[in-house]
C-alpha cells in the first residue's frame, strides 16, 4: 500500500504533533513549508522531509495538504489545495474574520464569515477533494464512547456543559484579532463547542436521521487580565492585544435543548477540559485531559525537564497526571487515522467541513451576542 504523502504548512507545535500521530498509518510526512526559512529547515532536518519555500511550491509533491498555520491563512491555503486537487487537513479554529474589532462591527464580521464559508464550501465541492477538520475533541475516546451510548440507546440529550481553559497559548499570534479572528471564544472555545455540537449532531442522526443543529446563542466575553484591578503574579499570560481572555456561550439547539460552554486563559495547573452530558437515560462526564491513567511524582523539575508530560502545565514538580501516550486521550492519533483512511477510501471523515462551518457560525453569532451584552442571536444557515 503506497503511503499518502502529507505536506505540512507550518512547522510549530501543531505541525509536530500532526507528524508524530501519523505513526503506523498508511501515510507519511514528506514535505514542510513555513514562512520562516530557519523554522522549516530545522523541521525538515529533524524529521527527514523536504522543505519548500511556499505551499504552492510544495503542492505538486504531495497528496494531502495539512494546514497547521494561523487561522488567517486557512482559506487561501484551502483554495490553493482545491485548485491542485489535493485533499486537506486543517487545524482549528477553522476560519474567522481577520480585521480589527475597532474598525468592524461584530455583525459585519458574522456576515463576512458567512460569505467566506459559503464560498469555501462551494470550492471544496466543485474540486472533488475531501476536507478533514482537525478538531481532536471529536476523536477523544471519552467523546466517542458517549457517541456510542447515544447511538445504541437513542438517548435524548437535554443539556450539556463543557469547558476548555488554561493559562494562555504559546503562539505569538494568539491575542491578535487580525491573526486569530478573536480570543478565547474562538481560540479555545472551538474545542468544547465542537464537542457539544458533534454529540447533538450524532443524536439527531441516530434518532431522526438528520443532524440537530445550533439554532441560537447567547454569549458574554471579558478581558479579565486587562482589568485595572487585576493583580498579575506572573503565572498567567496577559499580553493580549485586542482579544478577550474569557467567554461563556449558551447554545440553544433546534429541538430546544441547550448547552453551556466556558473558556478562558485564567486557569493554572495545565489544560482543564471536559464535556458533561445530561441525557434522558444517562449522564456522562467526558474527560479530555488530564485523564487519570498515569500519575507521576517528581521531586525536582530538572529530572523531567525535557519530557512532555502534560500540556500547558507550569511545573514538573510534585504529582502530575501525565499522558499515557500523547495523542491518545485527547484524540490526536484517532483524528489522523480517520483522515488518512477517509482520503484513501473516498469518504467523508467523521469531523468534516459541515461541522467546521456550524462551529464557526455559532462562534461569530456569539461575538454578535456579546457585543449586545448577551442578547440572543440566531446562528445563520448557509
Amino acid at each position: 500500500m503506497t503511503p499518502l504523502r502529507i505536506g505540512i504548512a507550518g512547522s510549530g507545535f501543531a505541525a509536530r504533533f500532526h507528524h508524530q500521530n501519523l505513526r503506523s498509518l498508511p501515510a507519511a510526512t514528506t514535505a514542510v513549508t513555513s514562512l520562516r526559512p530557519e523554522s522549516r529547515e530545522a523541521f525538515a532536518r529533524e524529521f527527514g522531509v523536504a522543505a519548500y519555500a511556499s505551499v504552492e511550491e510544495m503542492l505538486p509533491h504531495i497528496d494531502v495538504l495539512d494546514i497547521c498555520t494561523p487561522p488567517s491563512s486557512h482559506a487561501p491555503y484551502i483554495r490553493a489545495a482545491a485548485q491542485a486537487g489535493k485533499h486537506v487537513i486543517v487545524e482549528k479554529p477553522f476560519h474567522g474574520f481577520f480585521g480589527s474589532p475597532e474598525t468592524y462591527s461584530k455583525e459585519e464580521m458574522l456576515a463576512a464569515v458567512g460569505d467566506e464559508l459559503r464560498a469555501l464550501r462551494r470550492t471544496v465541492a466543485e474540486s472533488g477533494i475531501l476536507l478533514g477538520y482537525a478538531e481532536n475533541y471529536i476523536y477523544a475516546p471519552s467523546i466517542q464512547r458517549e457517541r456510542q451510548l447515544l447511538e445504541a440507546t437513542k438517548a435524548q440529550i437535554l443539556r450539556m456543559t463543557a469547558e476548555e481553559s488554561h493559562r494562555g497559548s504559546h503562539s505569538p499570534f494568539y491575542g491578535i484579532w487580525a491573526e486569530q479572528g478573536g480570543g478565547s471564544l474562538i481560540g479555545k472555545g472551538c474545542h468544547p463547542l465542537g464537542g457539544v455540537l458533534y454529540l447533538k449532531r450524532k443524536e439527531g442522526l441516530a434518532r431522526r436521521g438528520s443532524p440537530i443543529r445550533p439554532a441560537a446563542v447567547s454569549c458574554r466575553t471579558h478581558s479579565i487580565t486587562r482589568n485595572p484591578l487585576f493583580e498579575d503574579r506572573g503565572y498567567l499570560r496577559t499580553d493580549y492585544q485586542d482579544t478577550e481572555d474569557y467567554a461563556l456561550i449558551h447554545v440553544i439547539f433546534e429541538d430546544g435543548m441547550v448547552a453551556d460552554v466556558m473558556t478562558s486563559e485564567l486557569v493554572l495547573g495545565g489544560v482543564y477540559d471536559f464535556v458533561e452530558v445530561f441525557a434522558n437515560n444517562h449522564r456522562t462526564r467526558c474527560h479530555i485531559q488530564p485523564v487519570k491513567v498515569v500519575d507521576l511524582y517528581s521531586p525536582s523539575h530538572r529530572e523531567f525537564a525535557d519530557l512532555d508530560l502534560m500540556e500547558k502545565i507550569s511545573s514538573n514538580e510534585g504529582w502530575i497526571p501525565v499522558y499515557p501516550e500523547y495523542g491518545w486521550s485527547n484524540g490526536q492519533y484517532y483524528e489522523m487515522r480517520d483522515f488518512v483512511h477517509a482520503f484513501r477510501e473516498g469518504r467523508q471523515p467523521e469531523c468534516d467541513l459541515e461541522l467546521a462551518i456550524d462551529i464557526t457560525l455559532a462562534i461569530y453569532a456569539g461575538y454578535v451576542s456579546a457585543s449586545r451584552k448577551g442578547a440572543e442571536v440566531e446562528v445563520p444557515r448557509l
